[in-house]
């Protein structure tokens, strides 16, 4: 009884929550309200169908659980500018719908394709959190670690839903869909919800948009590398690049801007955000977010030992935006917290 109305509850939740990320009204959320909006209606749906049984909502609850993969990776690609929605992208829930309105004239394979689909996103999803030299270029760089967290998350929620459509065809296979409630309570209870909330981790990580002042021919270079696969650099160039950051850091203390990203920073620098992550991999052996993380470190440590400001003053004048991201970087550079690094110094 209790896994009959819960899809309707998981999709009420969802709803709300896709009601208030509509009531914020920026930018960065768009993405993730049309994701959970999508799936609030997909979740209704699945309840719909196995309350009722109406045709229509068997014929639409393919289509949509086709879309749900496909727009979960717009709402994380879309946070890297080298990662596009490309039209291939839109081929699986075109097949889905002729399949889905075609039926019963054939009997497309729809339980497998949507497996494969689950299953190829989420794999993707989680080799580009896993890549250092492709870091999400419009995220804070003082957000990376929760960023790259949450595309993770999400893509192995894909993979279990990948996992859930497999047992779901055993299921009317072996046992003519006998567990097929609980199976389908399990997933909409537990993934769609932890997807909703690893995409909106992800929309709360990037910053807002600005247009940096720089000419077209600039900009129009810029542009250009992103789309291009990067060669090796020369020791030369990995120098000449370190070196334009490092001016960047230490004379124009650009890391003391709290929306800080990649792209912002090779914009700045008018280098590919791609040269700047492999240039300072190369030669610090940590990504931009712990190098630029460091300085602003740097930073709180002489306010921590040269003023009485409070902690929470301390961060944002460093850079920070949470406290949390604060504590855990100043206790990876400093092997303490902030407050015992001022008492020991202090007494120092």
């Amino acid at each position: 009884m209790i896994a009959i109305p819960l899809p309707f509850v998981v999709a009420l939740l969802l709803s709300i929550l896709a009601f208030l990320l509509f009531m914020r009204r920026e930018e960065s959320t768009q993405s993730a309200f049309v994701f959970i909006a999508l799936c609030a209606l997909t979740t209704t749906v699945v309840g719909l169908r196995w309350t009722f049984d109406y045709s229509l909502f068997r014929l639409i609850q393919p289509i949509l659980a086709s879309c749900i993969p496909i727009t979960a990776w717009y709402c994380f690609s879309s946070a890297h500018q080298t990662h596009k929605l490309k039209v291939w992208h839109f081929l699986p829930p075109i097949f889905v719908i002729l399949a889905s309105f075609t039926y019963p004239f054939w009997r497309p394979p729809l339980d497998p394709v949507l497996t494969l689909l689950y299953l190829g996103y989420g794999i993707a999803l989680i080799r580009s959190s896993l890549k250092t030299s492709n870091l999400p270029e419009k995220v804070r760089l003082s957000d990376i670690d929760n960023a790259l967290k949450a595309e993770r998350i999400a893509g192995a929620m894909l993979l279990m839903s990948a996992v859930i459509d497999g047992a779901l065809a055993i299921d009317f296979y072996f046992f003519a869909g006998e567990h097929a409630l609980i199976i389908l309570a399990i997933g909409h209870a537990v993934l769609l919800p932890v997807l909703s909330i690893a995409v909106i981790m992800m929309s709360l990580s990037l910053a807002p948009s600005v247009s940096e002042p720089y000419g077209k021919e600039e900009t129009h270079a810029i542009e250009k590398g992103k789309d291009k696969a990067q060669p090796l650099l020369s020791e030369d160039e990995v120098k000449d690049i370190v070196h334009k950051i490092e001016v960047l850091l230490s004379t124009k203390e650009v890391f003391l801007d709290p929306d800080l990203t990649l792209d912002r920073l090779a914009r700045k620098a008018c280098i590919p955000a791609r040269q700047i992550s492999a240039a300072i991999n190369q030669v610090y052996g940590r990504n931009i977010s712990q190098v630029v993380n460091e300085y602003r470190i740097e930073r709180a440590k002489t306010l921590l030992l040269t003023t009485d400001k409070a902690i929470t003053q301390i961060y944002l004048d460093s850079g920070f935006q949470t406290k949390s991201n604060f504590h855990r970087e100043f206790s990876r550079v400093a092997q303490q917290t902030p407050s015992a690094f001022r008492r020991a110094n202090m007494k120092g």
